[in-house]
């Protein structure tokens, strides 16, 4: 089933600090993930599967290879009523601030989203991996008569400070809410589950408004979603939640980033890319398949166009044009490859190593940005998790070592504890 009167705003506008220094050179949405996709491709696809085809993109921070990918990425033909286009934060005449909130990115596209008469607008963030078919959610907010809808999931009593709680009633109709309880007192009259494991419902940060009703909050001071839009909603619209049970995660951060991806090489993933059910969609590529020989694989995630030889790689997602050379050792690890290959960079220094893993690498608990030149006999290892730093050509955060785009490390460079 088509939905072809309801628009899809994806919330891509912000700093992205919380996966610093993955966001140094891109926008959030803009990340790789999963060795040859980027976290943008996640809500479109599932836009597109859900008969949604009118998607609208904010952006606003380091936005240049987002706007890139999509423009490479999503095209529609004549005869298809359906487009996927880019909302750009703009000076006008009427304001000359940027975005100050999610609420208020929207707010200031209001223009742009009336024009296409739409009668519900979906609200989606673009730092979430999971797998919806949003026709379910659009068919309950309607036969519900609702204003505003708010996808929810489980909650256990361990990670709701994690989660803005809802209280949910008999009739699926959300009475109140809580904005990331940071103590048991606050989460007292919450419970909506009669699931001692997971007693609480959270907000996934997946809205449906009725369109008329958008603009008339908009027209508050609101700048958040999370934060200000909803309570304030409950207080006077129908507000109802829907409950998901399926696999998601907000990768929003870099350690849930990298467990996330890490997750993907297992066995049986909690996410799987290839389920025909729900494809995701990227940009088409026309790489060679990936060279190996010499090489010990476990638990690998390996994308196309790679040349590894005399390696070992366990539990680790191989990226795009990744170049790893003999006697490398990998583990916990993520390489998110290369945008072109050596032959076709841009003149380096004398003496500046090669593009990708150099002779005699030991890296482990790290996440390698493209492009980088890791010299010989590099050695990286974890910090303790909580640890946080910052170093010229390299981050860590949370105990994980995060190598930048297009960084150096020269031959015998040591970051470890």
């Amino acid at each position: 089933m088509a939905y072809e009167d309801v628009l899809a705003v994806i919330l891509g506008g912000g700093r992205g600090t919380r996966l610093w220094p993955l966001t140094k050179f891109r926008a959030k949405p803009a990340v790789p993930i999963a060795g040859k996709y980027r976290l943008i491709d996640i809500p479109v696809s599932n836009c597109l599967n859900s008969g949604v085809h009118q998607i609208s993109i904010l952006t606003q921070f380091n936005s240049v290879s987002l706007h890139r990918h999509i423009a490479r990425t999503y095209h529609f033909d004549s005869f298809h009523p359906g487009w996927v286009q880019v909302l750009a934060a703009e000076q006008t005449f009427s304001s000359d601030d940027w975005y100050q909130g999610t609420a208020d990115a929207v707010r200031k596209q209001l223009h742009e989203i009336k024009v296409t008469a739409a009668r519900d607008i979906l609200v989606l963030a673009g730092d979430h991996l999971y797998r919806m078919d949003y026709g379910g959610l659009l068919d309950f907010h309607r036969s519900e008569a609702a204003e505003v809808t708010v996808a929810v999931q489980p909650v256990a009593a361990a990670e709701a400070s994690r989660f803005g709680i809802l209280k949910l009633g008999a009739d699926g109709r959300i009475r109140s809410f809580v904005e990331k309880p940071q103590t048991q007192s606050a989460l007292q009259g919450y419970v909506s589950r009669d699931d001692p494991e997971r007693p609480y419902v959270g907000s996934m940060g997946i809205y449906v408004f009725r369109a008329e009703v958008l603009f008339d909050i908009l027209g508050g001071p609101f700048t958040d979603f999370g934060g200000d839009v909803i309570p304030a909603a409950i207080q006077s619209h129908r507000v109802f939640g829907f409950p998901f049970h399926g696999y998601w995660a907000d990768i929003g951060t870099i350690r849930a980033f990298y467990d996330a991806n890490l997750a993907l090489a297992q066995p049986e993933p909690l996410f799987a890319f290839n389920d025909p059910s729900g494809p995701v969609f990227t940009r088409a590529r026309f790489l060679p398949g990936s060279r190996i020989f010499d090489v010990k694989l476990d638990r690998v995630l390996l994308a196309d166009g790679c040349v590894v030889q005399g390696a070992e790689i366990r539990n680790s997602v191989i990226g795009l044009r990744s170049l790893i050379g003999d006697d490398v050792v990998i583990r916990d690890t993520i390489v998110m490859g290369a945008d072109f290959y050596e032959g076709e960079a841009p003149q380096v220094p004398t003496g500046t190593p090669a593009m990708g893993i150099g002779h005699g690498c030991r890296i482990q608990g790290a996440i390698i940005d493209k492009n980088a030149r890791i010299g010989e006999n590099v050695r990286i290892e974890p910090f303790p998790p909580g640890v946080d730093l910052d170093e010229q050509n390299w981050t860590v955060r949370d105990g994980i070592v995060a190598i930048p785009k297009d960084a150096v490390l020269s031959e015998g460079t040591v970051i470890a504890p």
